[in-house]
Formats: structure tokens, sequence, C-alpha cells
């Protein structure tokens, strides 16, 4: 162990449990050898020593299992390429299902699977218990294996992972606690530490529970907080075989893994006990948090009965330790929004010995290269809201969020705590009209609508939900009449000044050099030409833009403007989400209704598709757009927010009239993926392009002046797609599509659903997806194919199209 603190690094990574290991291992394997770990007390002393070491490999989505997959092959030969013992061995695993709704879960996830090439079988009740003796399988529906999941020893693995990264060139300092992370005009400069200062280029935070304090010292949001973990070991077993697979019994919230000889039940109960609320210990190191049997006795009790053999053994261990868990189950990864070669990664949630490696990976890869290596949106550390630092909303959604882990993946499941916390202007009055609230970034969202005498509330299940119908008469109004949605979750940024142009045209792909009162929409490419974001821009005057974008990604985008104007630049970006409500009137009669309440002329002629101006609205002025993300004639009204009720109250009154009705957010997915509307982080995101996308109809290569992104779009325009996402439409009207869903083409996988509904006015449920093809994908590939979509084990056939299946030359839109 070095003695004295070198003065300068690299980078710096803070925390030495299994994830900080792995960042230096990986940093070193890339040729970033100059990397210094600190650990404040010693190696995995804060929550990897006492870690289960069950190493998964199905995720819920292809790049999460990549990097599961990655970790469990760098387990396996990582003690040949160290000479440090890991414990790992592949024992495979056996997920049980004891009700049909898990088992149907199940069966999706082993369709899942195969698109990403990852053996999971589904097996019968007999073979589980010929895998599993000593488990009752009486009430057990039906099972899923994974022959490949693994488990291994948690302190020996990170010592193996910090012995690669000695050996790579790396220096790991224990007993040395960072006290400060420095920074200059929002970029890293170093740390300071109990035993001396480090200049550094780069600092990562893999501190576990302490992360998101020592973030916040810094400005930066990680939003996680301790949850105490329980599991107990046995006394040894004669004869119990040490190649028994790990066992998930989820909806016993409840998983074993034979342990040298002994077994270890562990629990992912309903309601957790949120810990350190106060603050946790200077003193904290290898501690053990006080037992509360009566918390854990429901769960003993049923896994009892599912292995009778615990009435008989002793328990060598009941352990109860702290572990960092996320608001949305999600752990935190990549580069702060707001501090520049800041990145991190914690909040695990009980899964970091299975994700370290391929969490280590793609942080090396990304800051020698500077961009994630794959779209890793779903766990970026930039969808974080401010907000969700809250210490009481954190006490209050972890609580529900460790339970998540085992309770049911049902769609459109709603969280249940920590909810109310963004309420637009409307919400008081959406719900007296029967709006059943989802919580979406913090927002409280309408997304359907229950009719007089029906209990606004979700029942859950994988076929159609109780609210089905109801959404189903929103989506019709849409089409053959007139509705109205709250849409005030739109995030809203303006950029003011004289070269707010200038600027915004380098960023966007389509041209933003348009007249004031126009409506562009546009994407934002990074070099390799994926697409960072998908927003519309509207010029209000010669120096003054409004971006609109999607509220989940508010953070996110406006980090990527912010980063991407010029030095210099005169212009102004501020974020004005919470100064506009947004109600959306759309339908075929959507004109005639607005035309009786405001003295501005909306014919075609005056007020064409894509044209934004102010108008006259009750008592108020606001911001009419003839935009739609639902196929059909409609405006969005943006409004101050004091003035949104008011508006809100006239349109309901003249709406009457007309038959107007509610229509939530699950009616408005269904109605754009009828239109084969993009959303981003499901259908495009930063590893897609336009091209790929099938979006150059809205990108301008030839602009004056270019884009970010368009040498590398025009070279892939030379090569030729690999792969382009088509709209399909199954045969059979019943099954339901949400995403990850194999496309068999010709008996081949070739791709999978990137997001799906049910398409009212079509007749049967939707989807988009990738089709993918080595040698390139051409229209005619695309449309010669015969098409399958894999739903819970099962085939359906579908149509394939390159063009929008609802009103495909765009006649509704623009009538």
């Amino acid at each position: 162990m070095m003695t004295a603190l070198p003065k300068t690094a690299s980078v710096v990574v803070i925390g030495g449990g299994v994830v900080g290991c792995s960042v230096a291992y990986h940093l070193t394997e890339v040729g970033i050898t100059d990397t210094v770990l600190l650990e404040r007390k010693q190696l995995t002393s804060g929550t990897t020593w006492h870690a289960a070491g069950l190493v998964g490999q199905l995720r819920g989505s292809q790049n999460m299992t990549k990097l599961a997959r990655y970790t469990a092959d760098l387990y396996r030969d990582l003690e040949t390429k160290t000479g440090q013992a890991t414990g790992f061995k592949q024992n495979g695993s056996i997920s049980i299902a004891t009700t049909e709704g898990r088992f149907e879960e199940l069966k999706r996830m082993a369709s899942m699977a195969k698109v990403f090439d990852l053996p999971v079988h589904v097996i019968s009740v007999d073979e589980v218990r010929e895998r599993y003796p000593l488990i009752t399988t009486d009430d057990v529906v039906g099972a899923i294996r994974i022959p490949s999941d693994g488990q291994t020893n948690p302190v020996d693995v990170t010592q193996a992972l910090a012995k690669g990264a000695r050996m790579g060139g790396a220096r790991i300092f224990e007993d040395t606690k960072v006290t400060a992370i420095h920074h200059e005009r929002g970029r890293i400069t170093g740390v300071s530490t109990d035993a001396g200062d480090i200049k550094a280029d780069f600092v990562v935070i893999c501190g576990g529970m302490w992360t998101r304090d020592l973030a916040a010292t810094i400005g930066v949001d990680v939003p996680l907080h301790a949850c105490e973990h329980y599991y107990i070991v046995t006394e040894p077993i004669p004869d119990l075989p040490r190649d028994l697979p790990s066992v998930r019994d989820y909806n016993a919230c409840a998983y074993y893994k034979e342990d040298a000889g002994k077994i270890l039940l562990g629990a992912f109960e309903p309601k957790s006990k949120p810990w350190g609320m106060d603050g946790i210990p200077e003193s904290f190191c290898f501690d053990q948090l006080p037992d509360d049997f009566d918390h854990f006795q429901p769960i003993l009790e049923m896994a009892m009965r599912r292995m009778p053999i615990l009435e008989d053994v002793g328990i060598q261990t009941f352990f109860c330790g702290p572990e960092s868990f996320t608001p949305d189950v999600r752990y935190n990864l990549g580069e702060a929004p707001n501090m520049a070669n800041c990145f991190v990664a914690a909040g695990l949630n009980s899964i970091g010995i299975q994700s370290a490696g391929g969490i280590g990976r793609v942080l090396a890869d990304w800051i020698k290269h500077g961009h994630p290596p794959m779209d890793l949106w779903e766990v970026d550390v930039r969808r974080n809201l401010p907000f969700q630092t809250n210490r009481k909303y954190l006490r209050d959604r972890v609580s529900e969020s460790l339970g998540l882990l085992y309770a049911m993946h049902w769609p459109f499941r709603q969280y249940e705590t920590g909810r109310g916390v963004r309420r637009s202007p409307l919400y008081d009055r959406v719900q007296a009209a029967g709006a059943c609230h989802g919580s979406a970034f913090g927002w409280e969202r309408p997304n359907w609508y229950a009719p007089a005498g029906v209990e606004p509330r979700y029942e859950y299940s994988y076929g159609r939900q109780n609210w089905f119908e109801y959404s189903a008469r929103e989506h019709l109004a849409v089409r053959q009449n007139v509705a109205l949605f709250d849409q005030s979750s739109f995030a809203k940024f303006r950029l003011r000044g004289p070269d707010a142009m200038r600027e915004l045209n380098r960023i966007c792909a389509n041209n933003v050099d348009v007249a004031p009162g126009r409506i562009v929409y546009t994407q934002w490419l990074n070099d390799r030409a994926g697409i960072e974001a998908d927003l519309t821009i509207t010029r209000i005057a010669e120096d003054d833009y409004m971006v609109v974008t999607s509220g989940e990604t508010e953070v996110r985008d406006f980090a990527y403007l912010q980063r991407n104007l010029s030095d210099g630049a005169r212009a102004q970006l501020f974020n004005a989400t919470s100064g506009l409500a947004v109600i959306s009137v759309m339908g075929p009669r959507s004109r005639e209704l607005l035309q009786t309440l405001t003295p501005d002329d909306l014919s075609h002629a005056a007020f064409p598709f894509a044209t934004s101006r102010e108008i006259e609205l009750g008592y108020a002025r606001v911001r009419a757009s003839r935009i739609t993300y639902v196929g059909e004639l409609g405006y969005e009204l943006y409004i101050p927010s004091e003035f949104a009720v008011g508006v809100y109250d006239t349109l309901i009154d003249a709406g009457r009239a007309f038959d107007l009705v509610h229509a939530g957010y699950h009616a408005l997915d269904s109605l754009r993926i009828e239109k084969a509307y993009r959303h981003w982080g499901h259908d495009v995101c930063d590893e897609d392009s336009p091209l790929e996308a099938g979006l150059m109809f809205v990108v301008r290569p030839d602009k004056p002046g270019g884009f970010i992104g368009r040498d590398a779009l025009l070279h892939q325009m030379e090569q030729g797609r690999r792969r382009a996402l088509v709209q399909f439409l199954l045969d059979d009207p019943e099954p339901l599509l949400y995403h990850n869903e194999p496309i068999w083409r010709d008996g081949e996988i070739v791709g999978y659903i990137s997001s799906g509904n049910y398409g009212h006015s079509l007749g049967a449920a939707v989807g988009l997806g990738y089709v993918g093809h080595g040698d390139g994908v051409s229209d005619e590939f695309v449309l010669s194919g015969t098409y399958e979509i894999e739903v819970a084990c099962e085939r359906i056939g579908a149509k394939a199209s390159l063009v929008p299946l609802y009103d495909p030359d765009n006649r509704r839109i623009r009538a």
C-alpha cells in the first residue's frame, strides 16, 4: 500500500466497494493507468462485504442485459487473470411463478431473452422439483431457468478487481477520506482528503450510500437512500449439493442461495425500512444494523413452507445491513449534467455485484472516449430531477423501492409513495372530471378518465386492464371529434439573444432559421449521428426561441443545450417549465371549438400547420401552436400558469356543445403509435440515427453551417443503413404489445419491439421496432419478409409498414 498520496492523477475514484474497484480496474484496462482510488475506511467495508453475491444476467433491456452478461464473463475469468480467488461459480438460477400473472411475466422475460441471445428456458413444475428437490411446488404454476446465472464471494471478487487494478498501474489508498471535491467554471479540478490534495482531470463518485451527500457539496443531484436489507444463513445442512441453482420466489419476496453447505435466504419485502435518516455514523465500517426479527418473520414463515428443511435447521446468522436504493429502482450512472468530468456510479438497489463489471467497463470507455459506449438512458444520472434529493421524499419512496425488485412488474404500474410532488394548475379540475393520475418524473399526470360512478383506480394485469375501454373512448373521441389533454408536464426552455438562431441552427439537425411564429420539429444529434433529443423549436421572435421537450428529459436536454452553446455566445438560456401550463385541444373539431372562443382567425389559410402565435382566449392571452402528437388537427395552448384554470373553465363550458372529452396519457400514447410517431427513450436514443429511425424528412444536411453530427450522418448515408424502424400491426386483435417482444422475419429474429400499445382505430396492437440485418436493410428487404411478433413465447403474425398505418399522407393534421 502506498504511504503518500500523489499530487496529481488523471482520474480519482472515490469509494472502494465492488463498483469503485471495478471502475479502477477497467480504467487501467483502457490505458488510463494514472488512476487513484480513495477509500474512507477499508475496501468493501460499506455494503459490498455483506452482499448476497448473486450474479443474475437477465435485465429489463438489451443493454442492461449486455452489462450483466459482461459481468458474469469477467468474474469467470478474473481469478485466472489476477491470481485472486473470487468464489465465482455458475450454478444457474430458477425463478418460480405461483400465479398466472407472474408466469406470464416470466414467459415474456424468456421471449425477451431470445433477442439478447441469452439462453432462458421455460420449465415445467416437474423439472423444478427435479432440479431443486428441497422446495415444495404444490402451488407453482411454472418457472424459467437461466443456466448461466452464477454467484460469487463479494469480498473476494472486489479484492480481485483491486488486485487487477494495481497490476494495471492504479494506486489504492485505504483509510483516506475525501473531504472536498474541487471544481472551477463547472469542471472538476481535483479533491482534498484528510491526507492531502490531489489535482485530477476526472472524479468518479462510487461512494455507495455516502454518494448523495458528497455529490451535493458540489451541487450534483444523486437521489438515493439507504434501506435495511435482511437475510439469514442456516447452520450447515448435511449432504447439501454445492451445485444447487439459486431460486427466486418472487411472490413470496424471497431468494435462496447455496452458501458453503448452508442456505442463504434473503428478502425483498413490500415495505422496507429506510435507514440513516439522520446521517451515517463517521465510524461506520463493516457495521451490522440492529436485528428486527418481527420484520423478517413473515418472510421466514413463507420460506419454511416453501423449503420445509428450514423448520429443522438452525439459523447461524441473522443479518441486517444497509444498502442504497433509488426512487425508480435504477442505479445512477454517468457524467453529472452540471459538472463536467464528474462521474457517478451509485445507488445499486441490491444488484451491485451483478452490475459492477459492466458499470466499470462503460464508465472507463465513457471517460476515455468522451461519450457512453451504448444507450444508458435508463440508468443515466441525468434523468434525475433536483427535488428527488429531498430527504423526506427519498425516505418515503425507497420504503417502496426495495420491494419493487420482486413485485409484479405490471404494465403501467404506478408508484404508491412520494406522490403529489409536481401538480399542474389543473390538477383539481381534472381530478374532479374523473382523472386517474399516474406519476411521471414527479408530475401527477392524468393517464385516463373514469366515467361517473367508477373509481379511478388501476386494476393491473398483462391483458386488458380495467381502464382499457375508457381509454379507447378517449382515443376515438380524438379521432372523430375533439378532446382535451393536460400536458403541462412538457419541459419548456427559452433561448434569447442576438446569437440564439446561430447557436440553435448549429445544434439542430433541421433548419430553425424560419420566420417568427413557425414551429420546427427537429433532433439534436451527437458526433456519431445518434439522436440526443427529439423536440420542437418555436421561433417567438428574431432573437427568441422556445424549446419544448418531454418532461422526462428536462435535465438532460437543458444540459445538452447549455453545454453545446459556444463560449461567449450572446444568448441566455432559462427553464420556463413552471411558468407555463399546457392544454392541448385535439381532434377534427378542435378548430371549430376554439374559433368560438377567440376573435383571432384560426382558419387553415390564416393559421396553417406548424404555426404558433398568441391569441385571445377567455380573459387570457395564450400561445396557440398548431402541432400534434396524436395525428389529428389540433392545438397546444401555452398558458401562463395563473391563467390556466380560467382558460380550462372557458374551454369546458364551450366544449359541452361539442361533446368535448377529457383524454389522458394512455390515449395519447395509443394515438401516437398508430401514427408511428417516435418516442425518445424507447424508439429513438443516442444510439439511433435519423436515417435508421426514418426521420430524414426533418434533417437538412445542406443548410449553411451544418450541424453537430452532420458528417457522421452523411457517412452513414453513403454506407447504407443496417437497420430500420418499422411499424407493425398484429393480425390477431387480442394480444397486447408493450416492449421488448421479439420480431421474427421469415423464421429469424431480426429485432424487437421498442414500444407498443393498442391501436383502437386500427383494430389490433401496434408496435414500433428496428429490423436489422448485417448486409443492410433496404425498403424492399423490410417489406418482402413475413413477420411474427413473439408475445409470452407465442408468435403472432404481423403486418409491417415503413409509412404510418394511420393517415400516411398527413391529410388530417393539415386539414
